[in-house]
């Protein structure tokens, strides 16, 4: 038996057509999610300039449950973290005194914390760890003393910009 196909029916099936062949699909929970990137890799650069650990922590959360989710899917990232002024706060046992970066009794606290949910981000999801190296120098930090994986770029903020260039998502939390 055949079923008239109504006009509503063809303009829908035109638009679920155009939504698959366009780069989005439908996934398993009726929601809407991007396709990776035409080389197959979903990248996201994540903006670290502030000096709040619940702020940090937040990010640190939203990260891992990003790429947390992508493993799960079996969904390829790149996923950064560029470190730009207070960020710097967070990738060394410094506590950065004399500096506008100087350590207070939150990150006291925090700190041991922090920078282990980072470096299991870093050792076991494989996010990426960039400081600018503007930032460090003003600073005058000692490249040593930054936690292990850290790779210093010229400028955080150019960095950004290249990243975005490059098909990168920026994200910041706020």
């Amino acid at each position: 038996m055949r079923f008239p196909i109504s006009d509503l029916m063809k303009k829908l099936f035109i638009a679920l057509w155009w939504l698959v062949t366009s780069g989005v699909v439908l996934a398993e929970s009726s929601a809407v999610v991007a396709k990776p990137k035409a080389d197959n890799v979903v990248k996201v650069v994540y903006h670290a300039d502030f000096a709040d650990p619940r702020r940090f922590s937040a990010m640190l959360a939203s990260i891992n449950n990003m790429v947390s989710l992508y493993q799960e899917d079996m969904v390829d990232y790149d996923v950064r973290i560029v470190f730009v002024s207070y960020g710097i706060r967070f990738v060394t046992q410094d506590r950065l005194t004399g500096t506008p970066f100087a350590e207070d009794t939150e990150l006291k606290k925090r700190r041991e914390n922090l920078l282990g949910r980072l470096n299991t981000l870093h050792e076991t999801f494989g996010v990426k760890l960039e400081l600018c190296g503007i930032t460090r120098e003003q600073a005058g930090l000692d490249e040593k003393k930054l936690i292990p994986g850290v790779e210093i770029v010229r400028s955080g903020v150019v960095r950004i910009a290249e990243l975005q260039h490059q098909g990168f998502s920026y994200i910041k939390i706020e």
